[in-house]
């Protein structure tokens, strides 16, 4: 029988309390039902927030090193349950073991990189402009913070807003997506073990509809992050700025991927295949879009094509997997749908384009060659393991199809010419460029968002760049002798 997991208000697990709930289950074995949930009325988010408001000023006042210490706990904890988190992550979104492995991973890495951010956050001592003055800067928590994350990375996405809105002082409502909670409560419990105090986190699910829509309009919320689709993310915005929220939103991307005629082939195609089938493509740095020289672009689609045909599409729980299911029947409809635009819109399908198998939600790789910048399915955001090819002129053209697009989140080149890919990282608009990697993969340090619809266009995430969202500065003017 599946477990009854709660929410964490005041520190106290709670059901829902009009006792409604709602289940998961493993997309690669449908039957499974991996877990079921509260279903949080808008009461209880409610609750929730007011609890952060009661928690912050003590949390805020603690000194920030010692913040760490509870972050630095709870890496430590993460670190040990790494197996058993990569299992609930695969059971419950679908990802193969190895990849959930590599998001436990970061996960504690993140809360280790942010426990050190403890001992090292500050202001600046400024030059005065009057004798017998200090002039200088403190960075202050914003209050009650609110995190909405998304299904494809349920712990990475929600460690890399978690642990920053933590280690600079504020208090947490989060509430993550519910194809895939389990995993996210898994770290909500490390903290809660390593001694986080009561309501500095406060963890609920729910629907979008009325969770996150109490987050996003109630005037205690002083910054909500976001990450998940424009339309979802754009309507957060809306809502957020009646109260003059704070808003930090990471809205996916149409990624391209561009292979110029001296490009190691094998490289190119490898690229392409971890990039845009990786993770079954649910990534939303993943490539979606190969441009390719016209010189190469035969050999390139048909070693595509070849290697989509062969890779191992199955339950991600079991050995030689190499691409799991969508995470949901809706997505997987979405996928096939998508199939269905791109043959009648004039591109060639190469390879895939069907359903993988039965009993759960799989999908066959999927590679389109021939595709124009204006087609649905390389304009779209699809989410799925689908790869369409543009051919191109030359590097100019090659840049000015990958621009085409309403998103700007991240861009790859495969080149051996190092002018043209500084070319190609000037002139690309994405707020993510890689030159001979895969699109995507980051960083844990390094800024990351994007340009264009992929973002607010307004604060980066990770690395030192999150306490530019998560504090503000004040100026002090100390008047002294």
């Amino acid at each position: 029988m599946a477990t009854l997991y709660h929410n964490l208000i005041n520190g106290e697990w709670v059901g829902a309390s009009d006792g409604a709930t709602f289940e998961t289950r493993n997309p690669a074995n449908t039957n499974e039902v991996v877990g079921i949930y509260p279903s949080a009325t808008r009461e209880d988010v409610q609750r929730a927030i007011q609890a952060a408001q009661a928690a912050f000023p003590a949390w805020a006042g603690l000194p920030a090193p010692a913040r760490g210490a509870i972050l630095d706990k709870a890496a430590q904890i993460i670190a040990a349950r790494v197996d058993d988190m990569a299992v609930a992550l695969t059971r419950e979104e679908g990802k193969t073991l190895a990849e959930a492995k590599v998001e436990a991973t970061r996960a504690r890495d993140i809360f280790k990189y942010y426990a050190g951010e403890g001992w090292r956050m500050g202001g600046d001592v400024l030059p005065a402009n009057t004798p017998d003055m200090l002039l200088y800067t403190r960075r202050e928590p914003l209050g009650v913070v609110g995190l909405i994350t998304p299904w494809n990375f349920p712990l990475a996405i929600a460690a890399w807003k978690m642990a920053p809105a933590l280690i600079y002082g504020n208090t947490v409502v989060f509430k993550p997506a519910s194809l895939a909670p389990r995993v996210s409560l898994m770290m909500v419990e490390a903290l809660v073990e390593a001694g986080l105090p009561p309501g500095v986190v406060n963890y609920v699910t729910g629907s979008g509809k009325v969770a996150g829509d109490e987050i996003a309009t109630n005037p205690a919320i002083k910054a909500i992050s976001f990450t998940g689709s424009y339309a979802v993310g754009s309507a957060i915005y809306a809502k957020a700025v009646h109260n003059m929220t704070r808003v930090q939103l990471e809205m996916g991307g149409k990624n391209p991927l561009v292979v110029l005629s001296d490009a190691d082939l094998k490289l190119a195609v490898n690229l392409a295949v971890v990039g845009g089938f990786g993770l079954t493509g649910q990534a939303c740095t993943a490539t979606s879009r190969v441009v390719v020289e016209e010189s190469v672009a035969d050999a390139f689609a048909e070693a595509l094509a070849d290697a989509a045909r062969n890779l191992n599409v199955g339950n991600g729980l079991e050995s030689g997997v190499q691409m799991g299911p969508a995470v949901s029947h809706d997505q997987l409809e979405t996928d096939l749908m998508y199939v269905e635009v791109g043959r009648k819109e004039g591109a060639k399908l190469l390879a895939g384009g069907s359903r993988a198998k039965d009993g759960g939600f799989f999908v066959q790789p999927t590679v389109f060659d021939y595709a124009e910048p204006s087609m649905r399915i390389a304009q779209e955001e699809i989410f799925g393991p689908v790869i369409s090819i543009l051919r191109a002129k030359n590097l100019d053209d090659a840049i000015d199809k990958a621009n085409a697009i309403g998103f700007g989140l991240s861009a790859g080149i495969v080149t051996n010419d190092l002018k043209k890919a500084f070319t190609f990282a000037n002139r690309i608009e994405a707020g993510v460029v890689k030159v001979n990697e895969q699109t995507t993969g980051l960083a844990l340090q390094a800024p990351f968002g994007g340009f264009k619809h992929s973002s607010a266009n307004t604060f980066k995430e990770q690395g030192q760049a999150a306490i530019e969202f998560y504090t503000r500065v004040k100026t002090v003017y100390m008047k002294h002798g």
